[in-house]
């Protein structure tokens, strides 16, 4: 396993700063605005913001034709049906036990990328970090929020969607690397086209959005779900996955608890206690074991 370059690790703070993020916007978002319209309004804000980048330096997207699979097995995997699942989940799962479905994710990944992507191979302190960071996430969030799991049928099914959504994530990661060549901003731009002409029609059929009497907490949210976690996040999420692999951009999902707590400390004035910052350095150890190499 080559060594990271500080290109890479910066990619991985930035998306975990953007995704970490999105759990308090999408809470805000389906506040006063259903999932379906949520989700088609940050991917639509997303495609555009990438489109206008891909002309603005002389690119072209592909012809219409094959070479637009690719980008619809990933805007329907790693974009519609997790975003939307997840979304959707949030109106009745708190962020605390969200945040412990989502570490599901690199899990899975390590699993996958161990059958599947060429150098990605299980080693001991791969496994051995990332049980130790999910003890850190646990920790974190604090073990009575898994007192949370079960409870009323929707709640159950809330709570499934959303490891759905991170299981999404997992296999979207592996395929990406597997797919895409080259031409992050083209394939950024093309995913999310893609998976914006997929959600738009399916908003309009469900929710009626014109219908809609939204708060401005509620459109300032989706707006910036457009531009960070969505157009932002996707070009530094294909970068990554290109550069450091599948299983070391899944690291991202020992950050945004971090995120989370930070946005809480210094916007929400909440005070959390020692357990919190005791599952931070056990995060942090957890990622810097599973990076380590061993000796031949």
């Amino acid at each position: 396993m080559p060594p990271r370059s500080p290109k890479d690790w910066s990619l991985l703070l930035v998306l975990g700063a953007m995704w970490g993020s999105s759990f308090m916007f999408n809470k805000l978002g389906v506040a006063s605005v259903p999932p379906a319209t949520v989700v088609a309004g940050r991917l639509a804000i997303g495609a555009a913001i990438l489109l206008v980048m891909v002309y603005a330096l002389g690119k072209k997207l592909p012809k219409p034709g094959r070479a637009w699979a690719p980008y619809a097995v990933l805007a329907l995997l790693g974009n519609c049906v997790p975003f939307y699942l997840i979304t959707w989940g949030q109106q009745t799962v708190d962020s605390a036990l969200a945040g412990i479905l989502m570490a599901a994710m690199p899990l899975v990944t390590l699993v996958l990328a161990h059958f599947l992507v060429q150098g990605e191979h299980m080693t001991r302190n791969r496994a051995g970090g990332f049980v130790l960071g999910f003890c850190g996430i646990v920790l974190l969030i604090g073990p009575a929020a898994l007192a949370g799991f079960g409870g009323p049928a929707l709640h159950v099914v809330s709570q499934l969607a959303i490891l759905g959504g991170a299981l999404c994530y997992a296999g979207n990661s592996v395929l990406a690397r597997l797919t895409l060549n080259g031409g992050v901003l083209v394939a950024s731009a093309g995913t999310l086209l893609v998976a914006s002409a997929v959600m738009l029609p399916l908003a309009l059929m469900l929710d009626r959005p014109w219908t809609l009497k939204p708060d401005f907490s509620s459109i300032a949210a989706i707006i910036w779900l457009g531009i960070g976690p969505t157009a932002i996040a996707t070009l530094c999420y294909y970068k990554l996955i290109g550069s450091a692999g599948p299983t070391f951009m899944s690291l991202v999902n020992y950050l945004s608890p971090a995120v989370a707590v930070f946005l809480g400390v210094t916007l929400l004035g909440e005070h959390p206690g020692i357990e919190a910052y005791a599952g931070l350095a056990l995060i942090l150890c957890g990622i810097a074991f599973s990076q380590l190499r061993r000796a031949a």
